[in-house]
């Protein structure tokens, strides 16, 4: 019978040893033996794809590798160390000199610091486009442009991009479309499946879902992949296999966490929407929110993010983060506690005040990343902070 991607993701596991063991045993070794000479020729000339070092391959690595697969529906991919290793690799791999970037204005602060001050360093060009405006991007296409790189919802102000229609465009100049779809998460988007070539994921926000550590993956087609395997295999930005072994065990739960991620996060906006101190609330299944029709079509919810606007500005965001009883101040999200953070102040505080309010980041923006406690509980000590 034809199993639910779930189901496959949960029976996908490395081949049982002779202990016999239910649940994969963790491999925590740097390198792996041979039998003899020639096999260990074979596998370093490529004709085996044998273990070799941690640092290229490992069981609990390739474990968590083939669940993101089936997940994303993608041909392979690669794990890393971190989020940004996953997306610095995406790039470094199939950009050099003289290659020109498509990138869309409203991502992460760290990619915006990659793409602004190092890739001009190896002779790569970018140009910026509007989330909002995806008519006005055939316009800034060059003749050396060879890759779109977006984020969809974008961190933090939750603007959702149309895939398809992106995808379109990148067929028509033959272009490599590279999703950053953390915030979605697989189970939620499917980017592939929407014409994305490149799949990136910070693993450590709900992939893991407990805070606990840091890892990444880059998924995608076979060919693409293979660059940034080299690229990996050579640099060493290698994920270790226990948090690949506990990254794996976290994905066997994304689909029914994500399930009560979103139903919490869309029942506390739809109650904070309309709050006489904020003056507005977002999230993409809020029929208020700009592109909820592109929201409905192409993601299953809206994701564990809600972010709001409160009037006052930069010191009414920092009364609002003291007042809080319940929801903790950390640099994360994707945690089964709920966290607030000010990104004017925090993860985009290196962008310069222009460059903040061109990404839609305005000083008294708040993002909440909605957790799993009692729905009531969260939305309890927002409204308490909010209302003293």
């Amino acid at each position: 019978m034809e199993l639910h991607p779930v189901t496959q993701l949960i029976r996908t596991q490395i081949e049982q040893t002779g202990e016999k063991e239910h649940s994969s045993p963790l491999f925590l070794t740097s390198s792996f033996c041979f039998d003899n000479a020639e096999s260990m020729r074979a596998t370093f000339a490529d004709e085996t794809d044998e273990n070799i070092y941690s640092r290229f391959s490992n069981p609990n690595v390739d474990e968590f590798v083939q669940r993101i697969c089936i997940l994303e529906q993608a041909e392979d991919g690669f794990a890393t160390a971190s989020g940004m290793s996953a997306v610095f690799a995406s790039f470094m791999a199939l950009l050099k000199s003289g290659d020109h970037l498509l990138i869309c204005r409203s991502v992460f602060g760290s990619t915006h610091t990659v793409v602004a001050k190092y890739l001009p360093k190896y002779g790569i060009e970018y140009t910026y486009v509007e989330a909002d405006r995806i008519e006005s991007w055939e316009a800034e296409i060059k003749s050396n442009t060879k890759m779109i790189y977006l984020e969809t919802p974008t961190n933090p102000g939750l603007d959702i991009i149309d895939l398809e229609a992106v995808s379109k465009l990148k067929e028509k100049y033959n272009l490599i479309l590279n999703v950053d779809n953390c915030f979605a998460t697989p189970v939620s988007q499917k980017p592939i499946c929407l014409g994305a070539d490149l799949v990136v994921h910070s693993a450590t926000k709900w992939i893991d879902g407990q805070g606990r550590v840091l890892g990444g993956v880059v998924v995608g087609k076979k060919e693409l992949i293979n660059e940034i395997y080299l690229f990996c295999r050579a640099t060493g930005p290698s994920l270790s296999p226990f948090n690949a072994w506990l990254l794996s065990r976290s994905l066997e739960t994304l689909d029914v966490r994500m399930e009560r991620h979103a139903a919490n996060a869309l029942f506390i906006a739809s109650e904070l929407e309309g709050h006489k101190e904020l003056a507005w609330v977002k999230y993409p299944f809020l029929p208020s929110h700009p592109q909820y029709e592109i929201a409905r079509k192409q993601m299953r919810d809206g994701g564990g993010i809600l972010c709001f606007e409160l009037k006052g500005g930069l010191e009414k965001g920092r009364q609002f983060l003291n007042r809080l009883r319940l929801l903790s101040l950390t640099a994360n999200l994707g945690d089964t506690r709920s966290i607030a953070s000010h990104p004017a102040s925090t993860t985009h505080a290196k962008l310069t005040e222009e460059e903040r309010a061109a990404v839609g980041i305005t000083p008294g923006l708040i993002r909440i990343s909605i957790g799993l406690e009692h729905r009531d509980d969260i939305l309890f000590d927002i409204t308490q902070a909010l209302d003293n």
